[in-house]
């Protein structure tokens, strides 16, 4: 699967069986090549320059599935919801 594929994927989080959205970026370590993160733009505006403050970085090890449509997460929201940096 490719980034631009995962991309396209709307986020669900099964705890509260709730879209929190679509992925907007991914954390990668660029020493394994391995995704440790997946960013979720929070509720607001579409980029960081224009006014988007939140997001929600959830670690790799939290997704449970990844369907054609949809990405599963199990996560509690407040914990992952955060600053952007």
């Amino acid at each position: 699967m490719r980034i631009c594929e995962l991309r396209q994927k709307e986020v669900i989080n099964i705890c509260t069986c709730r879209s929190i959205g679509c992925i907007g970026d991914v954390d990668i370590d660029c020493k394994t090549g391995c995704i440790l993160a997946i960013i979720v733009p929070g509720p607001g505006k579409i980029c960081s320059f224009l006014g988007r403050e939140t997001e929600y970085v959830i670690p790799w090890c939290c997704i449970r599935q990844i369907g054609d449509d949809i990405v599963l997460v199990e996560i509690d929201e407040e914990k992952f919801y955060k600053k952007c940096e």
